[in-house]
């Protein structure tokens, strides 16, 4: 099953849809009878792995043991590993895929290995040599998902074609000093990696410009500048994204990826529960000017979820200002002012969306652009910087993006989960995709 996030959801995934099976199968077989050979097999304990350096290397080499009555001819060990690990050379006997993001489920590597040899019962095991992977410059919460079988596994849902192992193949050794697993140990474990890593999340401010009674086009971003990708934990998101539009401006049409929360307040998602590096959105508004409003500013926020992760909190904040001609300029001429009361400065930048480029990496992903709704995009590329640039299209001029502002209150937590919402309908467009 591909992974998700940290934590068993990938576990409790693979148990229920083997559950479905064995519950059909068991329905539909006829009855064996009861002195029949049992088998079964059971995965010794695996060490998590933490406070990993981006370019280690990690050596995985876990025990099993046949529970059952009867020895098997053959088994097979299958590891899912999350897209910021990388795998060192692949013995022939083993096949790897990559599989692409899914609904909920980022793109993941699947590594099997063939061992063509008895397996007795009672026995430990474990591969002559570790399989090795390495912590990408990318990594940061990362999972393996380790599992052994009497049968052949079948590739995940949309599993590239696979690729052959060229080392020198492995097969199993007895470990005689290792302790068999205890009574009801299961066939599959979910190994987490923790690296020490960074990831900046960071928003950007845009100018509304226009004379009163005037319909603009508004333009406020969110960016992971990296290094590192961010998988949530099970049934959380890595980060939403407040809107506070200027006093004396209303929404006339609002992106699709955002929810109101009350008066001209919005949150909006990230189109999928986790964010991959070097990954930007463009959440875009039809606002109308409806009258001047001296010192009137909104503001663009990230969202209240934990961020241990990300060092860089200037850029957590951006301002969206406000010029109407034929009143109060609120703007201050777009210069530095005073950062506004969480000390930020405003920055300018350019007109239009931000464009990533650049980055290198390993691994199996691929740059993708892929559309939030009808208005709202995502972009991932490679480089990026602070995120500067914002604005509004209606005459044309030039787009200011700004420094930090107040903390933005919500209206209440279910509008946030109606935007978690949104973002699985657009996850579930992107079905097939290619991870980056």
């Amino acid at each position: 099953m591909p992974f998700s996030s940290p934590g068993p959801r990938a576990v409790r995934q693979t148990a229920g849809a083997f559950g479905a099976v064995a519950l059909i199968a068991l329905c539909a077989a006829p009855a064996v009878a009861a002195d029949g050979p049992a088998t079964g097999l059971a995965l010794g304990t695996i060490a998590p792995f933490d406070k990993v350096k981006p370019g280690s290397e990690l050596p995985l080499s876990p025990t099993f043991t046949n529970t059952g009555t009867a020895a098997l001819d053959k088994v097979w060990l299958s590891y899912s590993v999350t897209r910021g690990l990388g795998q060192a050379a692949l013995p022939s006997n083993c096949l790897s895929y990559t599989v692409g993001s899914a609904d909920e489920e980022p793109g993941h590597t699947q590594v099997v290995c063939e061992f063509d040899q008895p397996v007795q019962t009672g026995v430990v095991y474990a591969p002559e040599r570790p399989l090795t992977l390495k912590a990408l410059d990318r990594a940061l919460y990362e999972h393996v998902q380790v599992t052994v079988d009497s049968s052949a596994p079948v590739p995940d849902d949309g599993a590239a074609a696979p690729v052959h192992g060229t080392a020198a193949a492995l097969k199993l050794v007895e470990r005689p000093d290792e302790k068999t697993p205890p009574a009801g140990a299961a066939a599959g474990a979910d190994v987490a990696v923790n690296v020490v890593n960074t990831a900046d999340l960071q928003v950007g401010g845009a100018q509304l410009k226009g004379k009163a009674g005037d319909t603009v086009t508004l333009r406020v971003k969110f960016a992971n500048a990296g290094p590192a990708w961010v998988q949530p934990q099970p049934g959380q998101r890595a980060a939403h994204v407040l809107v506070t539009l200027p006093e004396g401006t209303s929404a006339v049409r609002t992106d699709t990826l955002c929810t109101n929360t009350g008066a001209e307040s919005y949150a909006c998602g990230t189109g999928a529960p986790w964010v991959n590096e070097h990954e930007s959105r463009t959440y875009t508004f039809k606002v109308k000017l409806d009258k001047a409003v001296p010192g009137a500013r909104g503001y663009v926020e990230l969202g209240s979820e934990a961020r241990p992760f990300d060092h860089v909190k200037k850029n957590d904040t951006a301002r969206i200002t406000l010029a109407v001609s034929g009143g109060t300029d609120t703007t201050g001429g777009g210069s530095t002012g005073d950062g506004g009361p969480k000390g930020g400065g405003d920055s300018t930048g350019g007109t239009g969306s931000t464009t990533s480029t650049g980055g290198t990496g390993t691994g199996t992903d691929g740059g993708t652009t892929t559309t939030g709704g009808t208005t709202g995009t995502t972009s991932t590329a490679g480089t990026t910087g602070d995120l500067t640039t914002g604005g509004s299209d209606s005459t044309g001029g030039n787009l200011a993006a700004t420094g930090a502002g107040p903390a933005l209150p919500l209206a209440g937590a279910a509008a946030v989960a109606v935007v978690v919402g949104a973002g699985v309908v657009v996850a579930a467009r992107r079905r097939g995709g290619r991870e980056d």
